[in-house]
């Protein structure tokens, strides 16, 4: 019989695997890489193993004998160039092939390129990989000037990890504050401040509009940035090649319903690849967290067996710069929320931000307040009305709001 292949040897892939063997499926699993190194979790190469505070092996999402003691075939350094949906075959860059009964996508995302001038060139650093956060993390320690472009979650978490090794670091941000489309002005100013009270100098409302090798960054106000180390973090780009050439349908990522299954019944997407319907929040939605790909893949590793399985997750991201540790629940998308509330001291940075829409929780984050995080959720999954004078009271636990 075909296997149950994966192609991406990511979380959300690791994560399927693990979940097919966990539900009793002893048929044959092949997960396919196109990086040397096993599956591993992205969130420390912007975190703890780029401020060398974890170790190599704590990346990893399985002990390196895992794969084989539980019989799944991890075939690494391989890329596959083509799915052939009518022969239910995957064809391979040294071209070979391999047949599917079941196929599962989890390529993830690309850092999406700057379109400018010299963005390409040598030394110009993005970061996705292992690999990439080793070189940052080596570029770091050599300290001098650090630009970089894009204030978002990575632009924010490599710049506390630049001061961190005493790099001067300006990041540069077209919107008028960091985190803008992420959470809005209301959080994005405490991020800001918290920042800039470490020394890092931001020029929001610019943009990169050229490098000039990988030590001048011209800013679109035409001022020209020294750097020793540039970093280009303006976001990502599904990896939707395969499926896109196998006429899957595609729509900022792999269109794929609450099972987590594409316009091809036998062929399913998790992870940052995948545009899932979200049957909680009622749309579709395409996140690149880490809480996304490992709630992802053992959903679609059930579905692919043809039992329950539906995509409910509340989205959650995770965040720790200096001495600043945060969680996150729900999409306070621009447009989706009417109200920003706070609970507790945000200049102490000791707060729960909630952002509502008649007066309901559609986003929450708790900042250096702990074991909270399940609370919101719940609020969000509620969908209640709630009495924004006692969601803010500290007095009144969350449970009881």
């Amino acid at each position: 019989m075909p296997a149950y292949v994966i192609v991406g040897a990511s979380l959300a892939g690791a994560k399927a695997a693990e979940t097919l063997r966990e539900e009793g499926f002893d048929g044959d699993i092949v997960l396919i890489g196109a990086e040397p190194e096993r599956p591993y979790e992205r969130p420390p190469l912007s975190k703890g193993y780029l401020l060398g505070n974890d170790a190599r092996d704590s990346v990893f999402v399985h002990e390196a004998g895992w794969y084989d003691e539980h019989d799944v075939q991890l075939r690494l350094g391989t890329t596959v160039t083509a799915i052939d949906r009518a022969a239910h075959q995957l064809r391979l860059a040294d071209g070979g092939t391999v047949d599917y009964a079941k196929l599962l996508i989890t390529t993830g995302a690309s850092p999406r390129r700057l379109p400018v001038p010299g963005a390409d060139g040598e030394g110009v650093l993005y970061l996705r990989t292992l690999g990439d956060s080793e070189t940052l993390g080596a570029a770091f320690r050599g300290g001098g000037q650090v630009v970089i472009a894009g204030a978002g979650w990575i632009g924010l978490e490599t710049a506390a990890a630049a001061r961190h090794f005493g790099c001067d670091v300006t990041v540069v941000e077209p919107e008028p504050c960091p985190l803008y489309r992420a959470v809005g002005p209301e959080i994005g100013g405490v991020f800001e401040a918290l920042h800039r009270s470490h020394g890092v100098t931001f020029r929001f409302g610019e943009g990169v509009s050229e490098l000039r090798g990988a030590h001048t960054v011209v800013t679109s106000a035409g001022e020209e940035l020294a750097a020793d180390t540039v970093l280009i973090a303006i976001g990502a780009v599904p990896n939707t090649g395969l499926a896109a050439d196998a006429g899957l349908r595609v729509d900022n990522g792999i269109a794929v319903d609450e099972t987590l299954c594409s316009s091809d019944p036998d062929i399913f997407a998790a992870g940052d690849v995948a545009n899932a319907f979200n049957s909680l929040l009622g749309r579709s939605i395409r996140v690149e967290h880490w809480g996304n790909a490992l709630a992802g893949g053992p959903v679609a590793a059930r579905a692919m067996l043809g039992k329950q399985a539906t995509y409910d997750w509340v989205p959650y991201f995770f965040s720790d710069q200096y001495d600043l540790g945060m969680e996150a629940a729900g999409l306070p998308e621009p447009g989706r929320y009417d109200q920003v509330v706070v609970r507790g001291d945000k200049d102490a940075l000791e707060f729960i931000a909630f952002w509502l829409s008649d007066g309901a929780v559609v986003a929450g984050m708790n900042v250096n307040v702990w074991d909270v995080n399940d609370d919101i959720q719940a609020l969000i999954r509620s969908g209640a009305q709630l009495d924004v004078g006692r969601l803010t009271d500290p007095g009144v636990p969350l449970t009881e709001v």
